[in-house]
């Protein structure tokens, strides 16, 4: 049997699987229920955009993962997961959108076949993914199940990298370089947004160095002038102006890899104070990235970026990092360990983060932020994009 779209070796999947089992039994988890698609896709290989249905993958005490979801997407699951098609489940349509019914019946149909349905089964209580009805159709259907929060425990065991992970990392990188140099060559005062978004999603899609783009896990953030006061906002048709700074929070995606990186463009000249903001902060994360090293904790890298910070005049109240890897829409953080006070997660060689260090002044905001790479001695920058903001005059 050939697998024309598998990503990895199948050694990796079953390095994956035995991580995930040792997880599970630390937890008292017998059985476990994976919705999230990362996790999903990390585990078997699964990538296709189904994820608006219910789908799960499900871990027992012994033999491959199962795929379960909607009958139509099985035939893109036989397509991209390691698994045998045997180890592929498809529910019929009559389930999908449906108030009288609930596909969380036919999961647990494929529990109890499976004599599962008494065992302590692990569910990620708390996604994007699993919904309320879909806890409470359980619940009715597996009466005798013990139900275990086992929300993050398959995150967890994807924070350290594999060499091949780290190389579609890289390739992401690349592309989120020539995202950021498409928008310094295009960006003029009077181009509209949208206009200036769509050359961006073209050199995202397009690729570089020879691997093409997939699609990232958040849109771009575009937002200029009062606008940047706020950090998760769009982009419409206003125009690009003079004297006005645009943050560009945006990935490189590769195979599912985020490398996400933002850069500040400034159409004219930057007053005195956004110079003042991009010292401190170039300064902060220099003082950041010291710090970030095997060993150290993550809150390291926080303390030490914002004592420097609070020592040049600014102050960030947020965190300033998180885990980023393999990921799906809404986001292409990995919900796991954060760069912030009282976050003892060791940082270990493999991996990976997005420094985000954005200040939101009063009139508009700075982000210069960086995927990193903890290596075996210290840390690397994944992006060799120009630091500080960009200014076009």
């Amino acid at each position: 049997m050939t697998f024309p779209k598998l990503a990895f070796s199948i050694a990796e999947y079953d390095t994956r699987l035995a991580k995930t089992r040792a997880a599970m039994d630390a937890a008292g988890v017998d059985t476990l229920v994976i919705t999230d698609p990362a996790n999903m896709a990390w585990l078997t290989g699964y990538d296709g955009w189904s994820f608006y249905v219910h789908q799960a993958v499900i871990i027992g005490p012994s033999g491959a993962p199962l795929w379960w979801g909607r009958a139509m997407d099985a035939l893109g699951a036989k397509r991209t997961v390691y698994m045998g098609a045997d180890d592929v489940f498809g529910y019929e349509d009559s389930f999908v959108q449906n108030p009288d019914k609930h596909p969380m019946e036919d999961l647990s149909e494929l529990i109890q076949a499976k004599n599962w349905a008494g065992s302590r089964i692990g569910l990620e209580m708390d996604n994007y993914y699993f919904t309320a009805a879909a806890y409470l159709s359980l619940v009715q259907e597996l009466p005798d199940a013990k139900w275990v929060n086992a929300n993050g425990l398959v995150n967890w065991q994807r924070t350290v990298k594999s060499e091949t992970e780290i190389i579609y990392m890289r390739r992401a990188a690349r592309i989120v370089e020539k995202m950021h140099a498409t928008i310094v060559e295009r960006a003029v005062p009077g181009l509209k947004k949208n206009e200036l978004v769509a050359e961006i999603y073209h050199a995202a899609i397009s690729g570089a160095d020879g691997h093409w783009g997939d699609y990232p896990s958040i849109v771009p953030l575009a937002p200029s002038g009062a606008d940047a006061t706020a950090p998760h906002l769009t982009w419409d048709d206003s125009e690009l102006k003079t004297g006005e700074a645009t943050f560009f929070e945006i990935a490189g995606a590769h195979r599912r890899y985020h490398a996400p990186q933002s850069r500040t463009l400034f159409l004219g000249a930057p007053p005195k104070k956004y110079r003042e903001a991009e010292n401190a902060v170039l300064e902060a994360v220099a003082a950041g990235m010291e710090q970030a090293k095997p060993g150290n904790f993550a809150e390291d890298i926080a303390h030490a970026f914002n004592t420097t910070l609070n020592r040049l005049g600014f102050e960030k109240d947020n965190r300033c990092g998180y885990s980023i890897g393999l990921s799906y829409p809404p986001d292409w953080g990995e919900r796991t360990y954060s760069l912030r006070r009282d976050d003892k997660t060791v940082l270990e060689p493999g991996m990976t983060f997005h420094f985000m260090p954005a200040l939101w002044l009063d009139d508009g905001g700075i982000e210069m932020t960086e995927p990193v790479l903890i290596t075996r001695t210290g840390a690397e920058n994944l992006c060799n994009t120009p630091t500080g903001l960009s200014v076009k005059a």
